[in-house]
């Protein structure tokens, strides 16, 4: 069984996740600690929990989601697993962080290419891996069928989907992946999603303004 657990981090108050199981092998998606008490956080729940990590995984290269990357893969030793048409994303992460007047360090671009279908393993664990371009070229979600679970990253969230007005964002794009791809894996998945509250994939169809035609 898969365990979950997320962290608020940075001022855009990302949804960090690490994931384990009974082997105690464990995952990060999108890692977003910014500041030193972030990282400290994450790496005191790490150690309190006797947890091995393995592997680091992106839904999306924007740089909220990634201002992490390159303290938890430098601290485990971690591959990290993006799409390809995200990898830009991760070139120039600490020019569009500037930007925003942040400054990180460079997230490693050595990393390992997810494409749909792709399978991540941990543990006696498998996560799969839908490609939901729409908030982002390379956008991905991974899920569980296992479990029921899908960390949507900004694809869907709770009430709401992402947004579009980014380069690389097409919202014709992203309502075909939530349409044709995440909301047909049912009704009773858990969303979790990039920010905000984790959701469920059938109160999403029930109340979601952008998912209903009426």
């Amino acid at each position: 069984m898969i365990h979950i657990k997320a962290f608020y981090f940075n001022d855009l108050r990302e949804c960090s996740y690490v994931l384990w199981d009974e082997t105690k092998e464990c995952v990060f998606i999108d890692p977003g600690c910014y500041s030193e008490s972030e990282k400290e956080r994450l790496v005191k729940f790490v150690e309190a929990n006797s947890l091995k990590p393995v592997k680091l995984l992106n839904t999306h290269g924007h740089f909220d989601h990634i201002m992490g990357n390159a303290f938890v893969a430098g601290k485990w030793n971690l591959e990290t697993y993006i799409h390809a048409s995200d990898k830009p994303h991760l070139a120039r992460a600490q020019q569009y962080t500037e930007m925003f007047g942040y400054k990180i360090e460079q997230p490693p671009l050595n990393t390992v290419d997810v494409t749909d279908g792709s399978e991540v393993k941990f543990g006696i664990s498998t996560l799969k891996v839908i490609h939901t371009p729409g908030h982002t070229k390379g956008g991905v979600c991974y899920y569980s069928e296992d479990d029921k679970i899908v960390i949507t990253g900004d694809s869907l969230f709770s009430g709401s989907i992402g947004r579009t007005d980014l380069p690389g964002g097409d919202y014709e794009e992203l309502m075909e992946s939530l349409l044709d791809k995440i909301l047909k894996l049912g009704d009773d998945y858990t969303v979790y999603p990039g920010h905000g509250p984790a959701t469920t994939i059938g109160h999403e169809l029930a109340t979601n303004p952008f998912l209903r035609y009426e």
